[in-house]
């Protein structure tokens, strides 16, 4: 169980390594090579704005560092992550949404 009276960043980074721990626990090679992967690009969680389609914005936290095509957010509202293209405009919402390793997976 996640400690309530974390900060929102300190939760955020509760829940990418509660998915990395079982990751790592697991007997599956490929999710402890994600997972590794991940540990790599991983980065304070820190408030950007994505921009969804139909010209919506929100708030949300970037967890992981750009590649130049994709980073993987965090989403508040939704209680869930999401793989954003990097754009001219900023982060794009391209509809990739579940768990942090599925995100940066799906890469």
């Amino acid at each position: 169980m996640i400690a309530p009276d974390l900060s929102v960043p300190d939760r955020i980074s509760a829940l990418i390594e509660a998915e990395m721990s079982e990751a790592d626990a697991g007997g599956n090679m490929e999710q402890q090579r994600l997972s590794a992967a991940l540990r790599q690009v991983l980065r304070p969680p820190r408030e950007v704005t994505v921009n969804f389609s139909g010209g919506l914005v929100q708030t949300c936290w970037s967890v992981t560092r750009g590649d130049g095509d994709y980073r993987v957010f965090y989403m508040p509202l939704a209680g869930y992550f999401s793989l954003c293209a990097e754009s001219d405009f900023g982060p794009l919402d391209i509809g990739v949404h579940g768990s942090a390793l599925g995100c940066f997976g799906s890469v």
